[in-house]
């Protein structure tokens, strides 16, 4: 997140932060997950798309990446639902 410019990394680490308590806001998107049984969301602000994973069994929101659209399109979900398994 340190690459952000200034006034998104600061409310990007907001959203963030707040999804401990609420992983599911009502702002934010499910996504079509590539593997079965994952809870892929997006959340948006502004121009910048915070995708992530909700995990109920682990009680767990991880953070698979946070990138600015246009252009991302979400092509390498499976990809980021990869780095994150054990």
């Amino acid at each position: 997140m340190e690459a952000l410019p200034g006034h998104v990394r600061h409310r990007v680490k907001r959203a963030v932060d707040a999804l401990a308590e609420e992983p599911r806001p009502k702002r934010s998107s499910r996504l079509e997950a590539p593997e079965p049984g994952c809870d892929l969301r997006r959340l948006r602000i502004e121009d910048w798309r915070i995708i992530y994973a909700v995990s109920d069994a682990d009680r767990t929101v991880d953070v698979l990446a946070v990138r600015k659209r246009p252009p991302y399109r979400y092509e390498d979900l499976s990809d980021l639902i990869a780095e994150m398994l054990p």
